[in-house]
């Protein structure tokens, strides 16, 4: 019984998943050319909001979000004209969904991910940042990008470890998008994400259909977000430095997160 019934809730959220994102993607496409360009970043948002929110509850997500006690939600809700990196984990497919939830903007992804089937297509239309770690022509691209999104005050999502990892150490993060943040006024927002401990949320060692097939058949799953206190990049900043200081705040979050997720 419990097998059929784990089959049945894999059949219902993978279709689920193909039927929100296939509605979902050809009416944003179209509402984004009917609008004026002014207006384009606010139904961007509510598009990606729309469906990453649907797609966490089709799968069980639980998320719990706390943020930093003084700076205020409106301002992280809302950016005041200047560009925002929220750096965050890396542990699940799953992240991506959590962060365009709360924060919307551009995720910056690597490249493999615009041919993942469906998510790929959705992915390209909200302007994913893509890049190809392997490459150098691909990496000083993404600087590129990145630095013309923050000076036109957009927010950019990135998961600094470069890929996925078990566990709640944070690795290294990678320093060249910081390059990207330099000189532009923005803001480091750090943000720690646990899921609860025996979840299989992690994703690792296997490819996004099989990762996707096995999360579907998972049940409920609880996970918390920490949202910790803004890091201004300063006139002389270095960009290994701000990564050096992002990457302990971030830390420091994932186990507030973990403490929390776990206590619930």
């Amino acid at each position: 019984m419990d097998g059929a019934r784990i089959a049945a809730r894999k059949v219902w959220r993978i279709g689920g998943f193909a039927g929100i994102t296939g509605a979902l993607l050809p009416l944003y496409v179209t509402r984004d050319r009917l609008t004026r360009e002014r207006d384009r970043r606010a139904v961007r948002d509510r598009w990606v909001n729309r469906w990453s929110s649907s797609l966490l509850r089709l799968f069980g997500i639980q998320v719990e979000y706390a943020e930093y006690a003084e700076y205020p939600a409106a301002e992280l809700a809302k950016p005041d004209g200047r560009g925002r990196l929220v750096v965050a984990n890396h542990r699940s497919a799953l992240d991506i969904g959590i962060l365009l939830q709360r924060f919307g903007g551009h995720m910056v992804s690597r490249a493999d991910l615009a041919a993942w089937p469906l998510l790929g297509a959705a992915a390209r239309s909200v302007g994913t940042v893509f890049v190809d770690r392997s490459s150098k022509s691909s990496g000083a691209a993404t600087i590129r990008a990145v630095r013309a999104l923050l000076k036109a005050g957009e927010t950019v999502l990135l998961f600094p470890e470069g890929t996925t990892f078990e566990g709640d150490i944070v690795r290294p993060f990678q320093s060249g998008a910081f390059v990207g943040a330099l000189t532009t006024d923005a803001r480091v927002v750090p943000v720690g994400i646990a899921y609860q401990t025996g979840s299989e949320a992690a994703f690792v060692g296997e490819s996004f259909t099989q990762h996707l097939g096995r999360m579907a058949g998972a049940g409920a799953t609880r996970v918390v977000v920490r949202i910790g206190e803004p890091i201004d990049i300063r006139d002389g900043s270095r960009a290994p430095e701000v990564a050096a200081a992002a990457q302990a705040a971030v830390q420091a979050l994932v186990y507030d997160a973990r403490r929390a997720v776990d206590r619930g």
